[in-house]
């Protein structure tokens, strides 16, 4: 998930990076410059433990290819885009071969457009706008279902309710809480549905009474209500709505994935999001969270746990198809070669798909502060927006 506006200065001036030098024949180095704490930490931190449970996982089985350990490298960018360059330049330093980036677009633009001068490639793990590859450069990837795929899914299952009328509750504050609602709204228009009304926001704010006075005097009013709010934000937007009395279906994104989220209580109640999968009985990603409570010994918060072990295995199929080169052209191209690679949440695309993978969308509802399953998506191409 997360946004993109203009980068820090500090990022362009450390751009001039020389390439890294080779490393051991039996270490492969993974940077992972995240928000582990700060406003961004609920996404980072499970992105992390994910990525330590398969780094676990491929050094016990006698690493990648049964040849190279992985030597994960950590530093906190404390959801700030300026540190996010600053620890950036720290592990290019130590030679990484891999970088993984912050879930939140800006401080992602700021890494990789360094490491893109270093010819590093650079995956962000959660980070779901679709054009933070184009901005960065050929050395810079996504990882996580992009928000023109999330938002197709969502006006797809409006379409299955009969919804005619949506509203979109947006902040232009980043392209995630702005872009990803637009984006629903192209792709509800598309199939036959009209936007009653669209409503503004500011990331930050905790009363949302002039937003809701306003959803309240649309007429006629909205079958659903479509937003990409999230922590803090979201939590006090649908307190507000259900206490002014407004029962409208919500729909949300992956950013209120969290156990914030379904701790809400009866106000989140029947809210329907999108995220990058859901552990159906039998599934990849059921397996996974088993894999998962038997390391950490507790259940995983948020799929990004999932998404953060699909990286390091999508790394792992590079490096192998790559004939084990480790130099960052070699690993870079592998990477957008990648078809159908099996990782926690299902398969990965990358070949053809300008460096945003194709996934599987999951729409899941809460009911009774518990995640259930809605359905899995995959849309049709023709019905997606471009992205923007």
């Amino acid at each position: 998930m997360m946004k993109v506006t203009k980068i820090l200065s500090v990022a362009a001036t450390m751009l001039a990076v020389a390439p890294i030098a080779a490393q051991a024949e039996d270490t492969i180095k993974i940077g992972f410059v995240g928000a582990f704490t700060g406003a961004l930490a609920p996404y980072d931190q499970p992105t992390l433990q994910g990525v330590q449970l398969a780094v676990d996982q491929i050094n016990k089985a006698g690493g990648i290819d049964g040849k190279f350990k992985i030597e994960l490298i950590t530093r906190d960018m404390r959801s700030e885009t300026a540190q996010s360059a600053v620890m950036t330049q720290e592990v290019i330093d130590q030679q990484v071969n891999v970088l993984l980036s912050p879930c939140d677009v800006d401080p992602s633009v700021a890494a990789g457009q360094i490491a893109q001068a270093a010819q590093i490639p650079t995956i962000a793990p959660c980070a779901s706008t679709p054009t933070l590859p184009g901005i960065v450069g050929d050395y810079m990837f996504a990882n996580y279902t992009a928000d023109n795929l999330q938002a197709t899914a969502l006006a797809y299952f409006a379409q299955k309710q009969g919804y005619k009328n949506a509203l979109i509750l947006l902040s232009r504050d980043t392209p995630y809480t702005e872009k990803l609602p637009l984006y629903f709204a192209k792709a509800f228009e598309n199939k036959g549905g009209k936007i009653a009304g669209t409503v503004e926001f500011k990331m930050g704010q905790q009363d949302f009474s002039a937003e809701v006075t306003k959803i309240k005097g649309i007429s006629p009013a909205p079958d659903v209500i479509m937003t990409a709010a999230y922590e803090p934000d979201f939590p006090a937007f649908i307190k507000q709505l259900r206490s002014a009395g407004i029962k409208t279906p919500v729909l949300g994104s992956d950013g209120i994935d969290s156990p914030t989220t379904l701790g809400l209580g009866e106000v989140a109640e029947g809210v329907v999001f999108s995220n990058a999968g859901y552990p159906s009985e039998g599934s990849s990603l059921a397996k996974f969270n088993a894999d998962f409570k038997a390391f950490f010994k507790q259940d995983p918060s948020a799929v990004y746990t999932a998404t953060g072990y699909d990286v390091i295995k999508v790394i792992e199929a590079a490096i192998k198809a790559d004939g084990d080169k480790l130099d960052g052209p070699s690993i870079r191209d592998a990477i957008d070669n990648l078809e159908n690679v099996q990782v926690a949440t299902g398969t990965i695309t990358y070949k053809g798909m300008n460096r945003v993978p194709l996934r599987v969308v999951a729409l899941n509802r809460i009911v009774n502060g518990q995640k259930t399953h809605v359905e899995d998506i995959v849309p049709n191409g023709a019905d997606v927006p471009p992205a923007e």
